[in-house]
């Protein structure tokens, strides 16, 4: 910088083209190399290209379709993944709110990433800081560094005063020059990996993670086990080797991460479409699980923006002219005092400031001391004013669902603070709220899903109470003022939330402090809200949901952003977050039902030195008409159901005796079909219909409610089945030979048996607690 004119009047645009940009990577993706890396490099991959590579050299090459299989599930991953990140970062552009910088002597607004090292940046209520800096300009700004400190008071910040990124300003106004910016920032350091694109930090996720690792450290004894067991009792190496890789591949559930990936990014897609950012992917999850929703009403409920509608005389001033004054003190009005502008927008003479409070969520009031015209506050009435004419009146008229603000003069703004000044009313201000036409319709839905609403507002309760109980909400008639609450009972502070629904007068650490206490209850809470005083709240919740329209800080931390700021979203957001997670249950038990089977059977033939029952061939086709093909259709499928925990145990309650009952039938079909003399493939294909009515009867149970989709899904998976038995040309590809038909009759009623066995026993399972 060139000295106090760099601080006036900028950087110029030679300096600009000279300094270090703001670049860092976007917190809702990840990149071109990760995605590859994820969906080729894998230990699963690498196990089957070895035994691609056996088949290819010792078998016949039918018998290695399965490494297609594996191309194409990571072709179809990565495309999936692509779509999705192209949305997300389509998307983060939209949310990226722009940042006031002075260059050349003239404000503008440029993109975050535009943002340079010695930039002049201008702040109001509700900005984020994005890069680190020195104050060079402060009209009572405070910061908000919660977030980085955990210290929950704001800090006022004074010329020369540093301040970090990842801090939000909750009142005043002021300026900074960038000292630190991209990868060097505070915040960019500290969230380098929490702020990354990722798919952990959840229950699904974890949950398959876990399964994958336990298979793999079973796949190794079990394969080695398989291998010497085929080598030292088959007749040919051809048939040891095929017979050993079957039992590996088939107990690798190979497609169940491409479906999780798939279903996750379908679901970013689809929201994508709604105009609905996904910031962290796990928070689709999150969609699932909500059972609590704790609403801000103002820019949730209400729309952006209020009309003001009556100014009521409660004394003696001139209460135009201090409205005037009072609402023309920020560059950057908040609603309110856009309101009052619309009405009065012309300051009159000689009604300058000497100095300010601004307003804040906490403070819930703002003023400034005009000399010879005397000190003003204009606020929420229940704060400023202890009783009176005038505070009856602003409850009467709170109680209507009116927005009230009071105008008083006052004999000092710090005693005024501090609650010792002489604030004396002079006027009562009704605002105009617009009720979102949304509102009704999407608070119905939350109520029929089951989902408990909280409505939670800095507002006098009567008038939050009003509104909600205009809308429907069950038990929006019994409020609570937030500031006789509970601070240091937290059990107390549950019961009260349990047992009402409506919360004014909230301070912003009060959100938190509600968020906390649900959770402490076993609640799943989501958190919407718009304003910057609803940014520790929406960080602390299991999921927030932040409006377009809201601050740029709000934005930053919330997981789901509402680009197009329409609350009818919600009801598609939470309706996505439960398909994908009741669908991957759906799928996880598919495949593995699939790997438990294929383990049952290694162990078995292992230990007792048998043939394996069928060849790598057979495998694809049963896993591509059973588990392959429907796992893609019931990935994708629409569901209402709410997600509970316990997903690990649920799945292997119904894959561990599902898995052993297939694998039962398939050895005792092809043990009686050697036992009664039948040659090596048709014992095979007896193991063959075994495998595919057992594991088809499993698709059965997994696919209900049978609806008629479903229906047709599954009776297309038989028909193919049936086609392909009696087709030559298929028969002769897979290698099947039904010719030995009480065999085929035998294995039929083996599979018959088995399917009743396993209703019974995945009904049993499932009635267990985990």
């Amino acid at each position: 910088m060139d000295g106090l004119l760099s601080v006036t009047h900028g950087l110029t645009t030679e300096q600009v083209a000279r300094a270090k940009a703001n670049h860092i990577p976007r917190r809702s993706s990840r990149s071109l190399s990760a995605i590859l890396r994820a969906n080729v490099f894998t230990l699963f991959n690498l196990v089957i290209g070895v035994l691609w590579v056996l088949i290819l050299i010792f078998g016949e090459w039918q018998d290695s379709l399965f490494g297609l299989v594996i191309v194409a599930n990571a072709l179809i991953g990565i495309i999936q993944e692509l779509r999705a990140k192209r949305t997300l970062d389509r998307l983060a552009v939209i949310n990226e709110a722009p940042v006031r910088v002075r260059r050349d002597g003239q404000e503008r607004e440029i993109n975050p990433r535009d943002v340079v090292l010695g930039d002049l940046i201008l702040l109001a209520p509700g900005d984020r800081l994005l890069v680190d800096g020195e104050v060079v300009a402060a009209e009572g700004m405070e910061v908000d560094e919660s977030l980085l400190t955990g210290e929950a008071d704001p800090v006022h910040k004074r010329q020369g005063d540093q301040v970090l990124s990842g801090s939000f300003v909750v009142a005043g106004s002021g300026a900074f020059v960038a000292t630190k910016v991209g990868t060097d920032a505070y915040a960019a350091k500290l969230a380098e990996e929490a702020s990354r694109f990722h798919l952990a930090h959840s229950e699904l996720r974890s949950g398959v993670a876990n399964f994958i690792k336990y298979i793999t450290w079973l796949v190794i004894p079990i394969g080695a086990l398989l291998i010497y067991s085929q080598l030292s009792n088959s007749a040919d190496l051809r048939t040891a080797v095929t017979g050993a890789v079957a039992g590996i591949v088939t107990m690798i559930p190979e497609g169940l991460v491409l479906m999780t990936s798939i279903a996750f990014a379908v679901g970013v897609v689809r929201l994508g479409r709604r105009k609905c950012l996904v910031q962290e992917l796990p928070a689709i999850e999150g969609l699932a699980r909500v059972d609590v929703l704790c609403l801000d009403k103002t820019g949730t409920l209400t729309a952006g923006g209020m009309d003001l509608d009556q100014v009521l005389p409660m004394g003696e001033g001139p209460v135009e002219a201090a409205l005037a004054a009072l609402a023309g003190l920020d560059d950057r009005p908040n609603a309110t005092a856009e309101a009052v502008r619309a009405r009065y927008p012309a300051v009159p003479d000689g009604w300058t400031a000497r100095s300010t409070v601004p307003f804040s969520s906490a403070r819930k009031w703002s003023g400034a001391d005009f000399g010879e015209h005397g000190a003003w506050v204009l606020g929420a009435p229940d704060v400023l004013l202890t009783g009176g004419d005038a505070y009856d009146r602003a409850t009467e008229l709170a109680a209507t669902g009116t927005r009230v603000l009071a105008l008083c003069r006052t004999t000092s703004l710090d005693g005024t603070e501090r609650g010792e000044a002489d604030v004396r009313p002079v006027a009562l201000v009704t605002l105009k709220q617009r009720i979102r036409p949304d509102a009704r319709e999407t608070l119905g839905y939350f109520a029929k899903q089951g989902v408990t609403l909280k409505i939670i507002s800095g507002d006098n309760p009567l008038a939050v109470s009003a509104i909600a109980t205009g809308l429907g909400i069950s038990g929006g008639d019994r409020s609570i003022d937030a500031r006789t609450l509970p601070h240091d009972d937290p059990a107390r502070l549950g019961e009260l939330l349990d047992t009402h629904t409506v919360f004014g007068r909230v301070s912003p650490q009060q959100k938190r402090e509600f968020v906390t206490a649900l959770q402490a209850r076993g609640h799943t809470v989501a958190m919407t809200g718009d304003g910057v005083n609803d940014v520790l709240a929406l960080k602390d919740a299991d999921l927030g949901i932040a409006m377009g329209a809201g601050s740029p800080a709000t934005k930053a931390v919330a997981q789901v952003v509402l680009l197009d700021d329409k609350f009818a979203t919600l009801p598609h957001v939470v309706g996505e977050g439960r398909r994908v997670l009741a669908n991957i249950e759906r799928v996880s038990n598919l495949f593995l039902t699939k790997t438990f089977y294929a383990i049952v059977l290694s162990l078995v033939v292992g230990l007792a030195g048998l043939t394996f029952p069928f060849a790598p061939r057979h495998s694809t086709l049963t896993n591509a008409l059973v588990i392959g093909i429907p796992a893609f259709f019931l990935a994708l499928a629409p569901t209402l159901e709410r997600s509970k925990p316990g997903f690990v145990p649920r799945v292997l309650r119904f894959a561990v005796p599902a898995g052993v009952l297939c694998a039962v039938a398939v050895l005792a079909s092809f043990w009686i079909a050697q036992q009664g003399g039948a040659p090596l493939l048709q014992a095979q294909t007896a193991a063959v219909i075994a495998l595919f009515l057992t594991t088809w009867w499993v698709l059965v149970l997994i696919a209900r409610p049978l609806t008629w989709w479903r229906i047709g899904l599954v009776a297309a998976m038989a028909a193919l089945f049936a086609i392909g038995l009696s087709l030559p040309f298929v028969r002769d590809f897979f290698a099947l030979d039904p010719s030995g038909l009480p065999n085929d009759l035998i294995a039929v009623g083996i599979s018959i048996v088995a399917a009743i066995v396993t209703s019974v026993a995945v009904k049993v399972a499932g009635t267990l607690r985990a």
